[in-house]
């Protein structure tokens, strides 16, 4: 019998919910020093320490793509 937990759901999403500050620089396809950078100034999306480190919520990724979609500047006239 192969090793499953009981009742736990193998169809949902196989991707992780939580991210790398390296996995979450290739889903926004930035460089990991550009996070660190936007971390360090509080502007970049939502991230936490767990130990010693650093995530990344996948909701909270897109949130903060979205944010800045809306946000864009109209194109000039």
């Amino acid at each position: 019998m192969p090793n499953e937990t009981p009742g736990r759901d193998h169809t949902a999403d196989p991707a992780p919910a939580l991210l790398s500050i390296t996995e979450a620089a290739e889903l926004l396809r930035a460089p990991v020093a550009t996070l660190r950078y936007w971390r360090h100034l509080g502007t970049g999306p939502t991230s936490f320490r767990l130990g010693r480190r650093v995530l990344y919520r996948r909701d909270d990724l897109h949130a903060w793509i979205d944010a800045r979609r809306d946000h864009r500047t109209p194109p000039a006239p």
